[in-house]
């Protein structure tokens, strides 16, 4: 096992070459495309970092909201099965609040810099 650098770090420096060195010397449909692997690159960085933490945080609100144990996958079809069933709803107390934190944490991930998304972090502050 290696301690340094990191998987973060290697990904992070990948994209920043990228990003910085590269970028400028590319034009028309190879930019674009060199565009998009430097957003996965970002994506997978970012994934890194902050994944886990949000699971965590997903797995413990669907342990309460269900009342039971499970991985994140096991307590999501559980959710979903009660859902179908008609078993929970919104007005399920505790269901809202949990989708809402569960996609705040997903696009924290996947879209930081969607408008929507920092306007409703600014509001949260």
């Amino acid at each position: 096992m290696q301690d340094e650098p990191t998987p973060i770090e290697l990904t992070k420096a990948v994209a920043d070459f990228l990003r910085n060195d590269i970028t400028p010397l590319i034009s028309g449909h190879q930019a674009f495309k060199l565009r998009v692997a430097i957003n996965i690159l970002d994506l997978v960085t970012r994934q890194l970092t902050r994944e886990d933490e949000g699971d965590a945080r997903e797995v413990e609100r669907l342990r309460v909201l269900l009342g039971i144990e499970g991985s994140v996958t096991e307590l999501n079809r559980a959710l979903a099965g009660r859902i179908a069933k008609g078993e929970v709803d919104l007005a399920t107390p505790g269901l809202a609040e949990h989708l809402w934190a569960t996609t705040m944490d997903k696009l924290a991930v996947d879209q930081p810099n969607y408008a929507s998304y920092k306007r409703e972090l600014s509001r949260d502050s």
